[in-house]
Formats: C-alpha cells, sequence, structure tokens
C-alpha cells in the first residue's frame, strides 16, 4: 500500500510543475511578433568587361636563353679559385667578435667560432657570402659581402660584426 501512496505522491507533485512557465512562453511569443529582421535588398550587379590577353607579346620565362647564366663576368664576382679561409665554414650569425688588439700598429680582430678563438685582420674572409674585413676598430668589424641576386649578379652588401661581451658562468 505504501508504494501506492508514494507513486500518487510524486504524480501529483510531477503535474504541478507542468504550467510553471506558461507566462514565460506567451511573453517571449509576444516578444518575438515585432523582432523580424529586415534584410536589404542586394546591390544591382555590375556589367563585367571581357579583356583580350594575348601571351605571344610576352617574354616567356621558360626560354632556354632565359634558364642560361650570363656570358660575361661580373665586375663583382667572388674569386672561385683562391684557397678558402677556415672561418668561411662559417655563418656569419655564428661568429662572435670577443676582442681587439693591435700588433705592430695594425689591428687586429678575435674571432669565437665553435668555442675556438681565431685571430684576423683586414682583409680575411668570414661568412659563407664571401665576406672580406674591410675595417677593424675596437668596438666592431666591418665587412664586405658578395650576393648573388635573382638575375645572377653578384651584389655587394655591407655587414658588421659588433663586439660581444663575455658571458660569464657563476
Amino acid at each position: 500500500m505504501k508504494p501506492i501512496w508514494l507513486l500518487a505522491a510524486i504524480s501529483l507533485l510531477l503535474g504541478a510543475c507542468a504550467d510553471e512557465h506558461r507566462d514565460l512562453k506567451a511573453w517571449m511569443a509576444n516578444e518575438a511578433k515585432g523582432m523580424q529582421g529586415k534584410i536589404q535588398p542586394l546591390p544591382p550587379l555590375k556589367e563585367f568587361q571581357d579583356v583580350d590577353y594575348s601571351v605571344s607579346a610576352l617574354v616567356d620565362p621558360f626560354q632556354e636563353a632565359r634558364l642560361q647564366p650570363a656570358k660575361g663576368r661580373s665586375v663583382n664576382q667572388p674569386d672561385e679559385n683562391r684557397r678558402r679561409e677556415p672561418l668561411e665554414a662559417y655563418p656569419l650569425e655564428s661568429l662572435r667578435m670577443v676582442g681587439m688588439m693591435t700588433m705592430h700598429g695594425r689591428p687586429i680582430a678575435l674571432i669565437q667560432a665553435d668555442r675556438a678563438v681565431h685571430q684576423v685582420r683586414s682583409g680575411n674572409y668570414l661568412g659563407q657570402n664571401f665576406g672580406v674585413i674591410t675595417k677593424i676598430t675596437e668596438g666592431e668589424i666591418t665587412l664586405k659581402e658578395l650576393i648573388e641576386d635573382a638575375n645572377g649578379d653578384w651584389v655587394e652588401r655591407f655587414s658588421s660584426l659588433q663586439l660581444q661581451e663575455q658571458e660569464t658562468h657563476k
């Protein structure tokens, strides 16, 4: 008999909850009547004009003559036959100037590469872009590099290495 009373009480309680949101639903329906969006009409389409395109007058980028390097030797072309110096094996970004000294009145820079310190003078080569040292001061080394551009011509670029402070390990 207890289960019947329990079932009757539960169904009575659940039945009372059914109309709980009736006023909320009525208010939402009333408010939604005036909230219909208005869409702007599309602008008129512009007339498309055909353009004649003729490729016969244009240069063919795949012509054999354009794919071959120029016959003449560039003025700034690096000397491929000279003996490479050890510091030309390193990218310029991996080299560090760690000091400068003077020997017989000529400045000598100290360059660190792979935990080894090398002495360089004006005229020595650094980096992988045929960089030749043009000037050494107390705070920097000035280089003239030769870079090959998209046309195959060699272009000069000036860059420098700044003196780096020595890191101390504590």
